[in-house]
């Protein structure tokens, strides 16, 4: 039987068929409704309670509103009645302590509870003991520290009566006020920060502790050198979250002290509820507002520049 003979390779000059590149998948129409039908409930939420909102309160921070009839413009009237107002800078001084005693003492604990729990014991249980009072409300924690505190009846005065001080008014004194709701949402939000810092711990490989520990490295040393270098980028979306919360405390002061004594706890937020609900001046509320949120931008916007939250120094 005859056979065919071999074909040549074409050659250099001849026209070859070019490969021929995967095209990049397309985008189907049903993939395309079901992403969208995803995102539609968050989208919806956003829009209604977040970006309506907003815009509104930055159009009403324009006008004279008290709720009862239209809103008429007022141009920049309400900026400059709140740079005369010294009741709003108070209470821009108070949140301020509120937030340095708050910040400082909140990230310090937790940074250390998180040490200690990475490398002393990783049990379970003991992280769902300290997430507990985080899982409490808010409101909860602040009554029940209020009952606690009194300075009558209060548990905390009876046991510094047992050791010869005197009874201390923790929420009704000038000077004890802020420290003490500062404390008690210390108390509440301590678990939650510490085991944030904690999963950024568990980030870091630990081959690098072994090597420090090989070179004779110390505890100390190799805390300062190793671990708060390394836990960088997680310390920095650490203060941005604690920071912004803590400038907006409203519900322990709310239910405890309603500003006072003598406006020794009036923070920014409940000066803006009692300008909205108590006065009915919506305009000049919203124009703390967004004061407000002009500071807090520009405070997590610093934070992040300064933390260089974008960067890590884990290879």
């Amino acid at each position: 039987m005859a056979t065919a003979a071999p074909t040549a390779p074409a050659a250099a000059g001849d026209d070859a068929p070019a490969p021929v590149d995967n095209p990049r998948p397309r985008w189907r129409g049903g993939e395309t409704r079901a992403a969208l039908l995803f995102v539609a409930p968050a989208m919806v939420g956003f829009l209604a309670f977040f970006a309506w909102p907003t815009l509104r309160g930055l159009y009403l921070s324009f006008t004279d509103y008290d709720l009862l009839t239209s809103a008429d413009f007022s141009g920049l009237d309400n900026y400059r009645r709140l740079l005369e107002d010294e009741v709003f800078w108070n209470s821009l001084w108070v949140t301020l302590k509120y937030v340095a005693i708050n910040i400082s003492v909140q990230t310090f604990a937790a940074l250390l509870l998180a040490v200690l729990i990475h490398r002393l014991t990783r049990s379970v249980v003991l992280r769902g003991i300290i997430l507990l009072p985080y899982l409490i409300s808010n409101v909860v924690v602040a009554l029940l520290w209020y009952w606690m505190a009194d300075y009558n009846l209060g548990v905390i005065n009876e046991m510094l009566g047992w050791v010869g001080f005197d009874p201390v008014a923790f929420f009704g004194d000038e000077s004890w006020a802020i420290p003490t709701i500062a404390m008690v949402n210390v108390w509440r939000h301590l678990g939650y920060t510490a085991l944030l810092i904690f999963a950024g711990l568990q980030m870091i490989n630990r081959d690098v502790y072994e090597a420090a520990a090989v070179d004779g490295a110390g505890e100390v040393r190799v805390f300062f050198r190793i671990t708060l270098p390394l836990l960088r980028p997680v310390m920095a979306l650490v203060m941005v979250l604690t920071v912004i919360g803590s400038w907006q405390i409203f519900d322990t002061v709310a239910v405890t002290t309603q500003g006072g004594p003598v406006d020794a706890t009036r923070v920014v937020q409940y000066y803006i509820y009692d300008q909205a609900f108590n006065r009915f001046d919506f305009g000049y509320a919203s124009a703390i507002s967004v004061v407000l949120f002009l500071i807090l931008a520009g405070v997590a916007l610093a934070q992040l520049k300064l933390l260089r939250a974008d960067e890590s120094d884990q290879s």
